[in-house]
């Protein structure tokens, strides 16, 4: 982790504008498909992977704030963005790559999005990861990766997953690199730059951000020229080449400037080092574009910005290599007719350069009808494989069709709680472990058949079982250009609210003992929840158990004992149960039925984020003396009329289904949630599942405000490296960079009595160097200098 020094402040941006040339839609044709449905659902696979601290539009009802503390605060070292797929790292190269292309099909066909009513929800989906790229600009690098190394290894939901990061690492913070890496660096500058093409007329404050981040972003880029220091990413994302994602870059800051210096600079120092075919003086034409190769995009947008007969050859070159072959080259097709690059998302590809087939067919090829013709028909063809034209008839997109893979590659979806998931998609499970996936993924397309057209239905084979933000990425263009051309209408329903498809919470119990005066019982209380995934502090359950024969023997309820025994967890720890009682419950007019309660002194322990920690083991006692006055108390106790001793004589194994108890209930919050109360009462499950109302939290205060966080100099809701710059920016241009009244509260970090100063901005680099806490904020600077000793 390094400690950085800001220099100078940043200069201020002189902003120009360029748009791509309109290209009216070509006529509307009748298609088996609803693109506009494909696009809306898109759009809510990307909402699935959001990151951190949910936004107020996000739709998917079953999701909850992820990758925050305990007190809900979010910890990442940049806000948000998207989980990359299945997973929950964040990489800067894939959310930049994705919101890239996906920013490109917005532009391209902005009027068919917004025509269809999907244009707000387009916008929001590519801003969020546009904003979490812009917050990985760190000035002299950029951040690669966030998540753990032991990432891959951890099965549970992203709302639960930093608990997990807790108990393995005692912290609530993830870990984070920096990495100076020229395609990472222009992939960003182009993403931000298509962010100020997109937002410079709706939101022109954001988007100057946007377009000064992506020149020093370029600037850095071209200056970096290489891209092997891949920090994090080794073994996931192994770049290989900066020259096709600099000259990308540079066309995109052409078409959001105008500056010509940008051209200029792809004709000198890019074009001249363009990737070749082996063994040839040939611009390469084969491969696909995708995260690591972009230089086929970049061919496209030089040839749509300068016209240049060349490239738009080398354009069509690279579409007739994936058609019927150019050069004596073509690309593989599986027997039902998927063009198949390679088994790691094999319709990850096929969909992207349908991208750039229907683009390339409204721009550079627009007048030729022969070749306009050609490159849809196909394009449409192989996103409508992904649709169900192929022979298993299989829809790879989830949630359209009626027939999708079952095997997914993906933690939240499934939302499992016991880390155990290679059985998950699969008809049974020989060892009982879950099966069944708790959400639909809708929109998500997963990686696609082998070469023989086959899917291989398992969620270990992630090579065809996994989603990605990438894999969508040209998907979704795709779709934008299929709108334009074939309309379509969103659902109206969608989405749906989801509600539980199985107990959410569970309590399960078998014998531990028993004789003439006690019964023993050892119990699990589980969390399974999914809709969301959550934890709960306040848990309890009860035991009920009849005293008519202890009355009948002349004892009194007084003479009845409740005790813990062993437990899962320590006095103390989370997790750690009172057990008490006897209580009278009030349900039962006889008077004679008493219950035991367990009741958790913090709940929160019971994660579902694994074998062990989804349930909490409490072993209790329920006793009478064996003697009273030398006097045996033999026959007074009698468990079989107890209420929840049903099930409890037959159960074998607490692992085993058998051992689930409803005569045993439990409570969340005080609200019945499992079981039968001995008058009947049930747990209302009726009710559809919610996203969990936020705290409500005390504001931080100092330096007198009671408003927002100290350090928050932007007033953006977070304290990051981002405020560090609106400091700087202010104290050397205040009247441009102005910082509002609240703002410079915030801002006043470093008790000088001088208002803003340096120090301010300084002491935002220690909270990034983790050596104070933004909760440890304002300090003196007396604290102040003995932290810069350090």
């Amino acid at each position: 982790m390094k400690f950085k020094k800001i220099t100078a402040a940043l200069s201020a941006i002189a902003m120009s504008a360029g748009m791509l040339s309109a290209v009216p839609a070509a006529n509307a044709a009748d298609s088996d498909y609803n693109y506009a449905e494909a696009l809306q659902k898109s759009m809510f696979f990307y909402e699935v992977q959001q990151s951190g601290v949910l936004p107020e539009w996000n739709e998917v009802s079953w999701k909850a704030d992820s990758m925050v503390d305990e007190n809900g605060v979010e910890t990442d070292i940049v806000p948000g963005g998207w989980f990359d797929a299945g997973d929950h790292y964040k990489f800067t190269l894939t959310n930049a790559y994705s919101a890239s292309v996906m920013s490109w099909g917005y532009i391209q066909y902005k009027d068919a999005i917004e025509k269809a009513g999907l244009g707000e929800l387009y916008r929001n989906n590519i801003q969020w990861a546009i904003d979490f790229v812009m917050g990985c600009d760190m000035g002299d690098c950029v951040i690669g990766t966030i998540g753990d190394k032991s990432d891959h290894n951890i099965w549970c939901s992203a709302e639960v997953y930093l608990r997990k990061h807790n108990l393995n690492e005692g912290n609530w913070e993830r870990p984070y690199d920096t990495i100076e890496n020229a395609s990472v660096e222009a992939l960003s500058a182009a993403c931000l730059a298509e962010g100020y093409i997109i937002f410079k007329d709706s939101d022109p404050k954001k988007a100057a951000e946007y377009l000064k981040h992506a020149k020093s972003l370029f600037e850095l880029a071209d200056k970096t020229r290489d891209c092997k220091d891949i920090g994090g990413m080794t073994s996931m994302y192994d770049t290989q080449s900066w020259v096709d994602d600099c000259m990308y870059a540079a066309n995109w800051l052409y078409m959001a400037t105008g500056d010509e210096s940008y051209l200029k600079k792809i004709e000198t120092d890019y074009i001249p080092n363009f990737p070749k075919e082996e063994q040839s003086s040939e611009n390469k034409y084969t491969w696909g574009l995708c995260w690591d190769d972009t230089s086929q995009a970049a061919a496209l947008l030089y040839a749509i910005n300068t016209g240049k007969q060349e490239w738009i050859n080398h354009v069509s070159h690279h579409l007739d290599y994936w058609i019927d072959g150019y050069g004596g080259k073509k690309i593989n097709y599986t027997p039902d007719g998927l063009a198949w690059l390679f088994q790691w998302g094999s319709l990850r590809h096929a969909t992207t350069t349908s991208w750039l087939a229907l683009v390339a067919s409204d721009t550079v090829f627009a007048d030729n009808s022969t070749l306009v013709k050609k490159y849809k028909d196909w394009a449409k063809g192989q996103m409508d494989y992904a649709f169900g034209d192929n022979d298993l008839n299989m829809s790879y997109v989830l949630g359209m069709g009626e027939k999708n893979p079952t095997a997914i590659h993906h933690r939240t979806a499934s939302g499992i709680h016991d880390d155990h998931w290679n059985d998950l998609g699969q008809e049974s499970s020989s060892e009982g472990w879950q099966t069944e996936y708790a959400h639909t993924l809708y929109g998500a397309l997963v990686g696609g058949p082998n070469m023989e057209g086959k899917y291989i239905n398992e969620v270990g084979q992630y090579q065809y079982s996994e989603v990605a933000i990438d894999y969508n990425a040209g998907y979704t263009a795709a779709l934008c250009a299929l709108v334009d051309e074939y309309g379509g209408k969103p659902l109206a329903d969608f989405p749906p609210t989801e509600t539980p498809t199985w107990a959410e919470w569970e309590v399960a119990a078998v014998l531990n003992g028993s004789g003439n005066s006690y019964t023993e019982i050892k119990a699990w209380a589980m969390n399974h929840t999914a809709w969301p995934t959550r934890v709960e502090k306040n848990i309890s359950y009860r035991y009920y158990f009849d005293v008519s024969e202890v009355l009948a023997a002349g004892l009194s309820v007084n003479d009845i004992t409740i005790k813990s025994g062993s437990q899962q967890y320590q006095e103390g720890q989370q997790g750690y149960a009172e057990v008490s009682g006897p209580y009278l419950y009030d349900g039962d007019s006889t008077g004679n039925t008493y219950y035991a309660e367990i009741k958790f002194l913090d709940g929160r322990a019971i994660q579902p984020t694994g074998q062990s920690e989804h349930r909490d083991e409490v072993q209790f006692r329920i006793s009478i003396p064996d003697a009273i006055d030398g006097k045996s108390t033999a026959g007074a106790w009698d468990p079989k009329n107890d209420w929840s001793y049903k099930g409890v004589e037959d159960a074998t194994d607490l692992k085993k289904p058998d051992s689930l108890n409803d005569h045993i209930t439990m409570y969340v919050n005080d609200v019945l949630v499992w079981g039968t109360e001995p008058d009947g009462t049930t747990p209302d499950l009726s009710q559809p599942s919610t996203k969990p109302v936020k705290p409500t939290t005390e504001p931080t205060t100092g330096s007198g405000t009671d408003k927002k966080l100290i350090g928050d100099a932007n007033e953006d809701g977070s304290v990051d490296i981002a405020d560090a710059t609106a400091i700087i920016q202010h104290m050397g241009n205040p009247d441009e960079y102005a910082l509002s009244e609240q703002g410079k509260i915030n801002a006043d970090i470093v008790n000088t009595g001088d208002g803003v100063t340096g120090a301010d901005a300084v002491a935002l680099q220690l909270i990034e160097a983790k050596k104070i806490r933004q909760s440890e904020l304002p300090i003196t600077m007396e604290q102040y200098n003995s932290l810069l000793s350090e």
